[in-house]
């Protein structure tokens, strides 16, 4: 196959060259299990202790805070819950309508669920993908048992005021979670100054494996564990640990605190070559989200009048990769549940695509996309029964 030119890093990303050296002796030298208690085993319980440290260290929290899990789903699934269960009296919940569907999914079926009655607050969002702060304010009350609210948008990459809702909460006695699965490795987290109680991430958004995340739980906080079984994980997770996954996400960890200013640099500077350059190009293209507040990878775009399966079709041709929209969603005809919040019209909202690049991608394969996507969506629109022209 020739050269894949791969711009989907938000629906996962390579595991890093270094990332990948340091997991290959967990599968056939250091195969201990880590809670033997003969050394062999030993050794790779201290692996994963030093693992734990490199996420803590990223984070800006205590190592003892963090709860590693199998993906970012099910760190999301074990804040909401445990958050419920240590507010048995309260039956309210708070969110929005551009949640990941980890999250969106969970928090809309509660009471099919838990059999529960439980009422969830959707919150909305404006036209370029913002929570309104003084609606968030409005839904909280005495009867919200938890907050849960991403910290940046999978589609969109649309960053919300996250520090200032979970410090509005705190002061209101409510508990708050973000799913940071996006967020983490690409923008600054200082847990140790923020009010935050749950907070989620995956490996395999930050060059990490697939298969590994972790949970924050901040000291002191109330929880109840979702897995249970053994005395893993302090208790907090049962089942034995996935070694060598956590030893490559405290990898990985370590490696994005080192690139995160790369990736305000130089990923930022080539997004926005490559936006500017579509914006330009091609015409009835409409840029999606709010263009400041947002991460720096991350470019979602819509051509009017074509469906985005067709425009990643076409683009397969060339190997070039992208999305159009979460990768967890994309199996859908519908169009993106984001966009729809957003009130993107329905002409652009089939045809949007998501860019969304790492410290891997250069300058010269986003000339190359610049290249090829202008007769892409010229191509399309021509056989379009919508397009004006036609």
């Amino acid at each position: 196959m020739d050269k894949v030119v791969y711009m989907d890093n938000n629906a996962t990303t390579r595991v890093a060259p270094e990332v990948l050296e340091v997991m290959t002796p967990y599968f056939s030298e250091l195969y201990g299990n880590p809670s033997s208690m003969h050394t062999f085993g030993g050794q790779v319980g201290r692996s994963i202790d030093t693992a734990r440290e490199q996420v803590a260290s990223l984070l800006g929290c205590d190592p003892s805070e963090i709860v590693f899990t199998s993906c970012g789903t099910e760190s999301d699934s074990t804040a909401i819950f445990s958050g419920l269960r240590a507010n048995p009296d309260k039956r309210h919940v708070v969110s929005s309508r551009v949640e990941h569907p980890a999250v969106k999914n969970l928090c809309e079926n509660l009471p099919a669920r838990t059999s529960t009655s439980y009422r969830t607050t959707m919150l909305k969002v404006s036209g370029d993908g913002l929570i309104d702060f003084d609606e968030y304010l409005e839904a909280l009350n005495d009867d919200t048992a938890i907050v849960s609210i991403m910290w940046a948008n999978n589609e969109t990459g649309v960053v919300y005021p996250i520090p200032e809702m979970a410090k509005a909460a705190k002061e209101r006695g409510i508990m708050f979670h973000t799913d940071a699965v996006q967020a983490v490795g690409k923008i600054p987290i200082n847990l140790n100054q923020l009010d935050i109680d749950f907070l989620s991430m995956s490996g395999h958004k930050l060059h990490a494996p697939k298969g590994v995340g972790i949970l924050y739980v901040r000291r002191g906080t109330p929880f109840a564990p979702f897995m249970a079984g053994g005395h893993q994980e302090h208790g907090r997770r049962a089942g034995t640990e996935n070694v060598a996954s956590i030893v490559g996400l405290g990898k990985a960890c370590e490696l994005a605190a080192q690139k995160m200013a790369e990736e305000n640099s130089r990923v930022k500077a080539l997004r926005d070559k490559l936006e500017n350059g579509l914006l330009s190009r091609i015409p009835r293209s409409i840029l999606n989200g709010n263009k400041e507040q947002r991460l720096p990878n991350t470019s979602n775009i819509s051509f009017e009048f074509v469906e985005g399966e067709a425009i990643l079709l076409h683009m397969n041709r060339y190997n070039i990769c992208a999305s159009s929209g979460s990768a967890c969603t994309s199996g859908s005809l519908e169009p993106s549940h984001v966009l729809r919040a957003m009130g993107v019209p329905f002409t652009a909202a089939h045809g949007s695509i998501r860019f969304s690049l790492s410290v891997y991608n250069t300058e010269e394969e986003v000339d190359f996309v610049l290249d090829k996507m202008p007769a892409i969506i010229a191509e399309l629109r021509e056989l379009s029964p919508f397009w004006p022209g036609a």
